[in-house]
């Protein structure tokens, strides 16, 4: 059992990071994972961020793709996610403007999440609000 154990350690850590983890240790700080908005409207003064799964949702949302094709759809939404994290932008972002005025634009984390790290919580916000809607 021990090496069935070591052996699935070092496969996740040679496939990558966490994207779930990377979310934990950077993410989570502001934003939320799961809130519905009866309880975003409850908390909303309390709130440092808006809630990953609103955050997700806006992205998809705004970014269409000419004949929707699933694959490049999530291969582009991952990239802008992606280029985000280090290069947040009023002009870029895609929150409600109440939600700009309440929380401003996220501050860059350039520097501070390798290229995996990136690329792992990029696909873990796609990935995890497929289908989920706020």
């Amino acid at each position: 059992m021990k090496s069935i154990t070591l052996v699935t350690l070092m496969s996740i850590t040679l496939m990558g990071a966490d994207g779930y983890k990377v979310y934990k240790d950077n993410c989570m700080k502001c934003h939320a994972e799961m809130m519905t908005k009866a309880d975003v409207m409850k908390s909303f003064k309390s709130l440092k961020a808006p809630p990953m799964i609103e955050v997700a949702n806006k992205i998809k949302g705004n970014i269409h793709i000419v004949d929707e094709d699933a694959d490049i759809k999530r291969r582009v939404v991952i990239a802008f996610i992606k280029d985000y994290i280090d290069n947040p932008s009023i002009q870029y972002s895609m929150c409600d403007p109440m939600a700009l005025e309440k929380f401003g634009v996220m501050p860059s984390l350039k520097g501070k999440l390798n290229e995996a790290q990136k690329q792992a919580v990029s696909e873990w916000v796609y990935d995890r609000y497929e289908g989920n809607t706020f």
